[in-house]
């Protein structure tokens, strides 16, 4: 699970929203609702409430200053700190509600905020030192989580780190944009916000921190283990393959930090450590289950050393062996799967009876909970959720679509089990937390693909539930898409849902989509409002007037980034569609700094997406400016570096974490823009470059065991338009049409095969269904296939995504866990792959067409715009 997807899944239970809207009127604190104070600026965010003296300008950099605080203390700490700051003069932002404290404290909340209240910005050291005194004092004995990314000053929560005061910008040598610091020589680089202290070598430490210096150099006392690999982090610790120090012994180490990583009851992580602990005692020479050796305190942190679980998750295994992954060939092969899923499916519930004859509740069991080893032997994991069985408990926590609300005791187990059963089989069974009938279409689906024994059948029947009455989300029963008059209904409700969705009235956001979008304040291609228009105004459907004007009034928001599906580039591109060139040009105007310092190649974020814009946008120095590019991309091309793309950075010490080969992340993008330089040219070179692009991908992929070629991605291969070799296969096929190439042309079968797959668990176009069967259908129409069955073969499943909206068609965004109607995840994205499929002027992504680089001129533009807004005010329109 994403690490934001269930802090942005607090608020709402259909769609991903920012936490500040989580109950924020039970739990509002005092000083955010004062209205104004003189003398002061107040301004900030949806999350953050800042107050700063009007007269004051602060540096652009320096130490800062963040207080800790918890759900309990948190306003008493406010009221102190900024009695303070109003006092001294120092400005000030602190997190708006109690309720956003305790949502930054979760478990599974990302670990850079864990635990700030507030941060203050003195304007030099002086100040600095005077109120890291005044404050240490003054909070003497209140208590907070660790802020790992600080320095923390005595015992108290007052930590101080170097970092930036204004937001500024920087690209990393992966390409990354990222907020930024000066160095003295005036080079803006990366302001490093790793959850661990460090201090760029260039910048002064002032004297008075020393001692803390020291006195947390002190605290680093060691583990007698040497930590061999970081298996999982989340906001309550880290879980770390480990040898003891010894003899040697391969162990688990799972740690817990005070006061963080909050579960729904408020226990923190040492809390639920201690319980698991008492739990897996109590379940000890139980087979299948951890043996703890010892539980060891290190400064204020808790280790608990287990035995290591042999195997992989559950769900790793599942993708591995799941016979409906991939292109279908061998016939016995569901049978095969079925035996050995069943297989392990037995194992666990007699694992589990076995845990329930301890008179222990697991809890939380779903397919990450469970490990598989090379025997299909089966053990369980994470023990933090069990309870006595004679106490009868509800559960606090557990796995989108693996919960009831109604159960309790050992009931919690047995219902999971069965979700397990159906899981084993259709692994869609959280859209069942989003829409309970759900699982009943699921069970349909499971039966018509294998034949089961009579004991699974009755576990997945048992998931079989009534639609609830009256919810806006429900099933979608009579969505059809195999045939084109079912699609062009499909594609009308699609739009509805999206307006149906729609909030003018927020100034956030537009359309609810997948989390990224708040961060780029609701504009972007990908995640916001450019890309729902531009899939309405593609696929013919009206846009509203308001929801246009929205747009044009917040796409300088966009400016942020340069990039074409996360910036100013994409939010350009969509104004010129709707017939406002004025604005896109002084949109591209804007951007033009970033994009002369950027490294990013991407097509997503970098020069791809930018040079392709600009030959789209053509005229006006356009042009220019996309030689110019081309230029920049032939080096990175040639370079050998990896740019990013070849290898991604480690994350904090976790297992490989692959590559991003690929249409919109990798090499493929640079590939696709100097194809349609090539046609705008007819220079041998720009083919050429093409053609090395696309090899630099290749080198990314690996050939699997039934023959198709797929983005090296870590832990896993990935197929998909985003990082995959759906979106390679495209590109490759284009390049092909215009030069001979051995190596692609070996390729081809292999990526346009990796499209093939009867399971794929999410729906979306970037790395979904809806993706793959549009680059079918490209590649389908390339070689004159007529209707092409792959296609229709996804078409056929569709309808296992599909859930409806206030009556209309709806699918889930990242994770299936919510709603959305963004072009990367939902149902944009959904809509223009099915319009793609019976229209051939619509194209899945921007620029993908031959000859896409080459703009409607901007009078065209304007007068489809008017047409559009005169439709919307006639009878019928919007």
């Amino acid at each position: 699970m994403r690490e934001d997807l269930e802090l942005y899944s607090l608020a709402d239970r259909f769609f991903y929203e920012t936490p500040s809207r989580w109950r924020a009127a039970e739990s509002t604190f005092d000083r955010a609702e004062n209205g104004d104070r003189d003398g002061w600026t107040r301004g900030g965010n949806g999350d953050w409430c800042m107050f700063r003296p009007v007269d004051l300008e602060l540096p652009d950099q320096g130490w800062k200053i963040h207080i800790s605080a918890t759900p309990e203390n948190a306003e008493h700490v406010l009221d102190v700190v900024a009695r303070y700051c109003f006092g001294a003069g120092i400005a000030f932002k602190f997190l708006r509600t109690e309720r956003l404290v305790t949502a930054y404290s979760l478990k599974y909340a990302p670990r850079s905020a864990s635990g700030k209240l507030l941060t203050l910005y003195p304007v030099d050291d002086a100040e600095l030192e005077t109120a890291v005194d005044a404050l240490s004092e003054a909070l003497a004995g209140q208590r907070g989580p660790y802020i790992l990314s600080d320095l923390r000053i005595g015992d108290g929560p007052v930590y101080v780190r170097f970092g930036g005061f204004a937001p500024r910008y920087c690209f990393t040598e992966d390409g990354e944009q990222v907020l930024a610091v000066e160095r003295p020589d005036g080079a803006l680089v990366p302001d490093d916000r790793r959850p661990f202290f460090a201090v760029p070598d260039w910048a002064p430490t002032p004297d008075f921190l020393a001692p803390h210096l020291a006195a947390r150099r002190a605290q680093s006392a060691a583990l007698d283990y040497r930590i061999v690999e970081a298996l999982h982090f989340s906001n309550g610790g880290g879980v770390y393959l480990a040898e003891r120090t010894g003899d040697g012994r391969e162990v688990v180490l799972k740690e817990a930090r005070p006061m963080a990583g909050l579960d729904s009851a408020g226990r923190d992580a040492i809390a639920r450590l201690d319980h698991e602990v008492r739990a897996l005692r109590k379940l000890a020479e139980v087979p299948g289950v951890p043996r703890v050796h010892e539980v060891v305190d290190v400064w204020e942190h808790r280790f608990a050393v287990l035995d290591r679980i042999p195997g992989m998750t559950l769900q790793a295994w599942g993708a591995l062996h799941h016979p409906l992954v991939g292109p279908r060939g061998d016939p016995g092969a569901e049978r095969a799967y079925v035996e050995r899923a069943v297989a392990v499916l037995r194992r666990v519930v007699d694992l589990v009876r076995r845990i329930h004859d301890r008179g222990v509740v697991f809890g939380d069991l779903h397919p990450a909970n469970i490990l598989v080893d090379e025997d299909d032997q089966v053990g369980l994991v994470d023990f933090e959720a069990t309870s006595d069985i004679a106490e009868a408990r509800r559960q606090h926590m557990g796995y989108a679509g693996f919960t009831d609300p109604d159960a309790r005791g050992a009931e919690i187990d047995e219902q999971a089990l069965a979700v397990l059963a159906l899981w084993l089989f259709v692994p869609l069974t959280s859209l069942s937390a989003l829409a309970p009938g759900k699982a009943g279409e699921l069970v349909a689906a499971a039966e018509e693909h294998f034949d089961l024994p009579p004991d699974v059948l009755r576990l997945v029947r048992g998931r079989a539930r009534p639609p609830a009455p009256g919810s806006e989300v429900a099933t979608a029963p009579e969505a059809r898409f195999t045939d084109a008059p079912g699609r062009e209904a499909a594609c009308e409700s699609l739009a509805l849902a999206i307006r149906a969705s729609a909030t003018p009235e927020r100034d956030d956001r537009l359309f609810p989509g997948d989390v990224p979008g708040f961060h780029n304040d609701g504009t972007d291609f990908a995640f916001g409002a450019a890309g729902v228009l531009w899939a309405l105004r593609t696929t013919g459907r009206p846009v509203d007037p308001a929801h246009e004007q929205w747009f044009v009034d917040r796409a300088w928001r966009a400016a942020e980034r340069p990039g074409f599906f996360d910036g100013a580039h994409g939010a350009a591109h969509v104004l010129d569609l709707l017939g406002h060139p004025g604005l896109a040009d002084e949109l591209v105007a804007g951007a033009a700094g970033d994009v002369a310092r950027t490294r990013d190649v991407s097509l997503f974020s970098g020069l791809a997406g930018i040079g392709l814009n600009h030959l789209h946008l053509s005229g006006d120095g356009h042009l220019e400016h996309a030689w110019e590019i081309a230029d920049r991309l032939a080096e990175a091309v040639e370079s050998g570096r990896p740019h990013g793309i070849d290898s991604t950075a480690q994350r904090a010490g976790l297992r490989k974490a692959g590559t991003r080969g690929g249409l919109l992340r990798g090499w493929t993008g640079p590939a696709l823009f100097f194809l349609r330089c090539y046609e705008r040219t007819g220079r041998r070179r720009h083919l050429d470059l093409a053609v090395r692009a696309l090899h630099r991908d290749l080198d990314l992929c690996v050939r699997r065991p039934d023959g198709t070629l797929q983005v090296d991605g870590g832990f896993r291969v990935l197929p998909y338009l985003d990082v995959g070799s759906a979106g390679i296969g495209l590109v490759a096929e284009q390049v092909l049409r215009h030069v001979p190439d051995e190596r692609i042309s070996a390729s081809a079968t292999g990526l346009h095969d990796s499209s093939r797959s009867t399971l794929v668990v999410q729906s979306g176009l970037f790395n979904g269904r809806a993706g793959l069967l549009a680059a079918l259908a490209r590649l389908a129409d390339a070689t004159g296939a007529e209707p092409p069955e792959p296609v229709t073969a996804h078409l056929a499943v569709l309808h296992w995504h599909a859930l409806s909206y206030r009556g209309h068609l709806a699918f889930p965004g990242e994770g299936n866990f919510r709603l959305a109607m963004d072009l990367a995840t939902g149902n944009a994205g959904v809509l223009v792959a099915l319009a793609s499929l019976d229209d051939p002027s619509v194209e899945p992504l921007p620029f993908l067409a031959p000859g896409s680089a080459v703009g409607e001129s901007v009078r065209d533009a304007g007068e489809n715009a008017a047409k559009i807004r005169r439709t919307a005010s006639r009878p019928g329109g919007p």
